[in-house]
């Protein structure tokens, strides 16, 4: 789902100080988000890293009360946990939403619509998985998600302003993936211990912790402009991956 969206396209012109007015500007001294980077290029790359963070904020606070009102309106609850096939098929809906927003995801407003709908089928899911899990450790888990995402998104913008780059992570956070995903579908068929699902948690959260930086890098470099559906849901699909590795971790421990 995540290589959906990882075309991007990034440049830039450079010029380090403008004179506006006989005043010397510096861009460098204050917000430029890497070196080399345009004062024209640095405000509109701003002004698109906050439409991004708007819409992510936006699906965050969808799947925050999508997953409350499973959890605890009972009439749902039962209903998703005592259903397999319905279970099974909120799955998969979320793929279904997913080809059509990728289709539209520069149509306003059909982009915002399927982006709706899509973050409500996948919120559904992780309410279920709130619901068999104890509260105390659901919110163990928001905590830690919170404190990750904001450290690792601080890293990101500090050693973008640095000079780094982590396009490099791409194949290989890719590759572990992948072999995480195929993993994950043997152990449906082949279950392993308690200790190992409490491993799969714990490299699943080091793989999308991963993904956060370099994706944060991607939002900050190489995101054109009118991708920001996609940088929403790629930012969205790490943050949500993180915390139900680290709720699988949480609630292995607890056993």
């Amino acid at each position: 789902m995540k290589n959906l969206f990882e075309e991007k396209v990034g440049g830039g012109a450079s010029y380090s100080n403008v004179k506006s007015d006989d005043h010397e500007l510096d861009i460098e001294s204050g917000e430029t988000l890497y070196p080399g980077l345009s004062l024209g290029e640095n405000q509109l790359r701003w002004g698109f890293i906050r439409k991004v963070y708007g819409i992510l904020s936006a699906q965050i606070v969808l799947t925050t009360l999508v997953s409350v009102l499973t959890v605890f309106y009972a009439p749902l609850n039962l209903l998703l946990r005592g259903n397999s096939p319905l279970l099974l098929f909120l799955v998969f809906l979320p793929f279904i939403f997913l080809i059509p927003l990728l289709r539209y995801q520069q149509k306003h407003p059909h982009n915002y619509i399927l982006l709706g709908l899509f973050t409500v089928s996948i919120s559904m899911t992780v309410g279920v998985t709130c619901a068999n899990t104890d509260g105390k450790i659901v919110l163990e888990a928001l905590i830690l998600t919170s404190a990750v995402v904001s450290s690792l998104t601080g890293y990101a913008f500090w050693a973008s302003k640095k000079g780094k780059d982590f396009s490099y992570l791409g194949p290989i956070l890719f590759t572990c993936l992948f072999t995480l995903f195929l993993v994950g579908m043997m152990q449906m068929f082949f279950p392993l211990g308690p200790a190992s699902h409490a491993l799969y948690g714990g490299i699943g959260a080091m793989i999308f912790s991963g993904y956060i930086v370099y994706d944060t890098d991607n939002l900050i470099k190489r995101f054109t402009y009118d991708e920001y559906i996609g940088a929403s849901v790629t930012l969205y699909l790490d943050i949500l991956n993180l915390f139900l590795s680290i709720l699988r971790i949480l609630r292995e421990a607890n056993n």
